[in-house]
């Protein structure tokens, strides 16, 4: 029986599947694939602009410099005309796949999420805006969000740049139709840029928007309520004002979740990359794009997170530390999803080597678990150094599976992020839970990031709440199960007193848990459960510490009498004598070495990232940590080996005695992996 038109399709489709998958498969190592990753786990970015004449180039270039991922720019959604019609562009991109996959290459392409240009736009008579100027966002006043040159660097003069709203649902069908079309191109996945509400261009920081007719229509379908007359702007005592905060997050997070949706029903292996600039602070619900949602609805997060500093080489060693528990936390959020690192590190800094601004930014990338990718400037393509890519590229590709393998907890202390108190008391709760991690890295205490999501399968002795205000009845439950299985809670601050629609609580549900009567002074374990509470967090005192003067100590590498040191020591005596805690793994270093301690394929591993003696703009070469001690746990006489940055893996010489194994490394630089068979 012949087949029908309908038939031949299924099989064609059916065929195609095949070959995704068999191209997911064998472009990732087979000890990866047998653990769950894809190849989005593995790649070593670099960004090109793509037309139909210069595919070859990317191709080489990428093979040069070790590329592997290779992301493409045309704009496709992103100007006006490609947007009405995307033909030429979409032949690019079929051509580029075509060749990339035959190198064996991966590829995906950049395009704009809810912003379009109109190029030369003063000498046309049809623009976006013209077109559809309800389409667009608009703040409070009705004004809307229509730049031109000079509003952004990528703005030309004479172009129209606007920014849309999601719920202008006709210019949404025209973009998912884009979104299958790149699908069915052959490219690996689509790139978004920025999906945010209008709030980050200047004169827009404060507008809380979109109050377009479309978006107000949304929201009051959803909550009753007029956005312009029934909402308080940025009064977070408000109640209608929060409901607008979770209204906004709730519709970006929506809309690319459709994105995937669209991508996948063409090819099922294509996956969706969102670029987000927020990172953990108060500029997520500003911007309306966060990324602990986010995760949960695309592939991979490229996070343009420049915490303290856009580039590299503007970092003092404690805006590492800040950009070290930013990864983390993104590292936590993704749940086994990859992370790809779209930062800068070098522009213009005359008395640093653009190759160790580099080095300093993808080695503490690699440390985190994340992925890196080269950009110089402020555009996501060229480098800062070609043949420093092509040298850090090709060694972070013989040792892959060390730093992107699945990490595994041993016996951490847990660090309690709490996405709604971020959202509505971030000015409290950032200083606190940064504090608390910089207390973590910075005594070598393993730790991990517990989130609401995965604080039911947390395994840990500890969790420490970092004056995490907002706590729903579901969580508080959690923590009653959690100490009355004999586990510790620390809490500090004003963590349960609100719930999650921020109302204040008429009594602490955690401090009746405890037992905690006098709220005004600390207490340990007073109600035969185990707890420290700390009225006066503990983690925003040291975050203030470490702004104060640890970048002074950090430079001469010594750190004997300073005040956060004494901090330090003192949490430790009280997380290891009050609540008697071993670690499982023991690392003495000093306070300017970052070290994550996780299991890889079972065996125990230490990151270690060393920003001893960097100061912004001057110097990019660290002062060696000398001596770092590593105990490990071992049943039996094991080795040791360690992989320096740039460097090669080594076998060292460990003492074992009563089931222990340690080390002394002489010297690091940059940072090291050290790990025990």
């Amino acid at each position: 029986m012949p087949h029908s038109k309908f038939d031949l399709i299924k099989i064609l489709i059916t065929f195609s599947f095949i070959i995704s998958i068999s191209q997911i498969c064998l472009a990732q190592p087979p000890e990866a694939a047998a653990q769950g990753q894809n190849w989005t786990h593995y790649v070593r970015i670099a960004g090109h602009g793509l037309n139909i004449n210069n595919v070859d180039q990317i191709i080489s270039r990428a093979a040069e410099t070790h590329v592997f991922g290779i992301e493409t720019d045309n704009s496709l959604t992103g100007y006006y005309e490609s947007f009405l019609d995307p033909a030429e562009k979409l032949q690019a991109m079929k051509a580029m796949a075509e060749k990339a996959h035959a190198a064996g290459n991966k590829v995906f392409i950049y395009t704009e999420g809810l912003e379009t240009i109109t190029a030369d736009a003063d000498r046309k008579e049809r623009t976006f805006f013209k077109d559809h100027p309800d389409w667009v966002q608009r703040d409070i006043s009705g004004r809307p969000a229509v730049f031109g040159g000079g509003d952004a660097f990528w703005i030309d003069e004479g172009d129209e740049d606007v920014w849309i709203t999601p719920y202008a649902m006709e210019w949404r069908e025209i973009f998912m139709e884009r979104i299958r079309q790149i699908a069915a191109t052959g490219m690996d996945g689509v790139f978004v840029d920025i999906p945010y509400w209008m709030t980050h261009f200047e004169g827009w920081e404060d507008t809380w928007a979109s109050f377009d007719n479309y978006t107000l229509a949304a929201f009051k379908a959803v909550s009753g309520l007029n956005a312009k007359t029934d909402i308080k702007l940025g009064d977070f005592n408000d109640p209608n004002f929060i409901k607008w905060i979770d209204f906004r997050i709730r519709t970006l997070t929506e809309f690319m979740k459709e994105v995937a949706e669209n991508g996948r029903s063409v090819n099922p292996g294509f996956i969706t990359i969102a670029e987000i600039y927020p990172g953990i602070e108060e500029s997520a619900l500003r911007v309306g794009a966060d990324v602990y949602e986010m995760y949960q609805v695309v592939d991979v997060i490229a996070h343009e997170y420049s915490v303290g500093g856009y580039k590299s080489a503007e970092r003092q060693p404690a805006d590492w530390f800040a950009f070290m528990a930013g990864m983390y936390s993104f590292r936590a959020f993704a749940e086994g999803k990859a992370s790809w690192m779209l930062t800068y590190s070098w522009e213009n800094h005359e008395k640093i080597k653009p190759a160790e601004a580099m080095e300093n930014l993808m080695m503490s990338q690699l440390m985190a678990g994340a992925n890196c990718w080269d950009a110089a400037n402020h555009v996501m393509s060229g480098s800062n150094d070609y043949e420093a890519r092509a040298r850090i590229f090709k060694w972070i590709s013989e040792h892959e599976k060390t730093f992107y393998l699945p990490r595994q907890p041993i016996k951490p202390v847990g660090v309690y992020f709490s996405q709604k108190t971020r959202n509505y008391f971030a000015d409290e709760f950032i200083p606190s839970y940064r504090g608390i991690m910089y207390l973590l890295l910075q005594s070598h205490l393993e730790f991990q990031v517990v989130t609401p999501r995965t604080l039911a399968n947390f395994g840990g002795e500890i969790l420490i709440l970092p004056d995490v205000k907002c706590l729903s009845e579901e969580e508080l439950a959690q923590f009653e199960t959690f100490v009355e299985s004999g586990k510790s809670l620390v809490i500090t601050g004003e963590s349960g007193a609100y719930d999650y629609r921020r109302q204040r609580r008429a009594e602490n549900p955690l401090h009746q848990l405890l037992g905690i009567q006098d709220t005004r002074e600390k207490a340990i374990s007073v109600s035969g459960k185990k707890f420290l509470y700390h009225p006066f967090c503990i983690g925003k005192i040291y975050y203030e510490a470490v702004n104060k003067d640890f970048n002074e100590w950090a430079r001469s590498g010594k750190y004997e009498g300073a005040s956060f040191d004494q901090l330090k020591n003192d949490f430790v005596r009280e997380i290891t004598a009050d609540l008697q805690f071993q670690p499982a793994v023991e690392v003495i270093a000093s306070p300017f070495v970052s070290t994550q301690v996780a299991a890889v394929n079972g065996n125990p591993h230490v990151f270690i990232a060393n920003f001893k003696g960097l100061k912004a703009k001057e110097n990019a070469s660290q002062l060696p940590e000398k001596n770092l001690k590593i105990t490990f746990p071992a049943e039996k006489i094991g080795q040791v080996y360690t992989l320096e940055f740039m460097g090669a893996v080594k076998k060292i010489k460990g003492s074992w005695k009563d089931g222990k194994l340690t080390c002394v490394i002489p010297e690091i630089r940059r940072g090291m992996v050290v790990w025990c068979e």
